[in-house]
This record gives C-alpha cells, structure tokens and sequence, in this order.
C-alpha cells in the first residue's frame, strides 16, 4: 500500500513537472562571433577564414551559435513571432556581433531566442 502510495505520487509530480511551461531565465546580451554549429561543432571551425563557409550555411538553413568573447556557445533560435532579428544574425555569420534576447538552457543546451542583432 505505502509502496503503491510512493509511486502514484511520483508519477503526479513528473507528470506536472512534464507540462509546466518553460520560462526564460534572464535577459541577455552578448557579443562574439556568430557561428554555423555544424562546422564548429564538429570542426572547430570559426575565424575570418571560415566566414565564406559560416555565410553559406547559414543561408541553407544550418543551426547558427554565437561564440562569445568569454568563449560561451549559444544555440541561437528563432523568435517565431519576430523572426527579424534572427535573420538579421544570419547575415552576421562569420562576423562579431551583439545578440539580445531571452536565454533559455535546457538539458545542458544554452540558447537565445533572438530579439537583437547588430554587427560589432
């Protein structure tokens, strides 16, 4: 019965857990280089020489990042109410940028949702 008890009751809390909304943890600017994920994810590629390549990925629809100045990666996502700033960033691979935006991390992944992108 106790042990009955235990597992309906841990079972209620995951399932609310699982439906609780997600909420941003904080406002955020960054500033760095903005970064196709594939290539430096699985290349370390970033820099000068790799813009040309960062630009086309980008374009083609491949994830981008921000590498930070204090060596931080964020996935950047798209604000799908506002998908101008994100857009703009794309423009901005290869090249050192500020993003502003709302930071989420979930399961260890750090990203902003996009709402500010300037060249540096």
């Amino acid at each position: 019965m106790i042990r009955n008890s235990i597992v309906l009751l841990s079972l209620l809390v995951f399932s609310f857990a699982a439906v609780s909304p997600i909420r941003a943890q904080e406002d955020l600017t960054v500033q760095g280089e903005i970064i196709d994920m594939a290539c430096y994810m699985a290349k370390g590629s970033k820099g000068s020489a790799h813009k040309a390549c960062a630009q086309m990925c980008a374009k083609k629809g491949v994830p981008i990042g921000v590498l930070t100045d204090g060596g931080e990666v964020y996935l950047l996502l798209d604000d799908h109410n506002n998908s101008d700033p994100y857009d703009q960033a794309k423009k901005l691979a290869g090249e050192h940028a500020e993003i502003t935006g709302k930071k989420f991390v979930k399961q260890g992944v750090a990203s902003i949702v996009v709402s500010g992108a300037k060249a540096q």
